[in-house]
Order: structure tokens, then C-alpha cells, then sequence
């Protein structure tokens, strides 16, 4: 994993936990921290973590390491 996915995954994580809140407790971290949903700096935030998952879209169809290394094997040589 490289060091931009692994900075858009925090990106991603915080992006969820923030939703998270949203969702149960109706409280925008970000926002909070930031100045307001409109702030230019929540805003950029909010940019940011838009642009993770859409970096975070490659992880999901990466194939798995462990999926290439293991051996392939044959049925038939029992």
C-alpha cells in the first residue's frame, strides 16, 4: 500500500466516523471543529475526503496479495 492510499484511507476512516455522528447523534465533527458547514476550511475537508474514497476505489479492486502468492494447485495430481 503506497502512501497516498494509505492517507486517503484516514481520510476515509475520518470521513466515516464523521457520518457516524451524523447519523446517530446529528452532530457534524468537522463542521464543528472547522467553523460551520459552509466554512471555506470544512469545506476543503469535506473535498478531501471526497477525493480518499475515490482514491480508496482502487484498494477495492486491487487484487489481495495473498491472492498472488499462493500457490495454484491441481486438482487432478492427488
Amino acid at each position: 500500500m503506497s502512501t497516498i492510499q494509505r492517507i486517503a484511507l484516514v481520510l476515509t476512516i475520518i470521513g466515516a466516523i464523521n457520518w457516524g455522528l451524523i447519523g446517530f447523534f446529528q452532530f457534524d465533527l468537522v463542521a464543528a471543529i472547522f467553523g460551520g458547514q459552509n466554512a471555506a476550511l470544512s469545506r476543503i475537508i469535506y473535498g478531501l475526503v471526497g477525493i480518499a474514497g475515490l482514491i480508496n476505489l482502487g484498494l477495492l479492486f486491487k487484487p489481495s496479495e495473498e491472492a498472488e502468492r499462493a500457490p495454484v494447485t491441481d486438482s487432478t495430481n492427488r
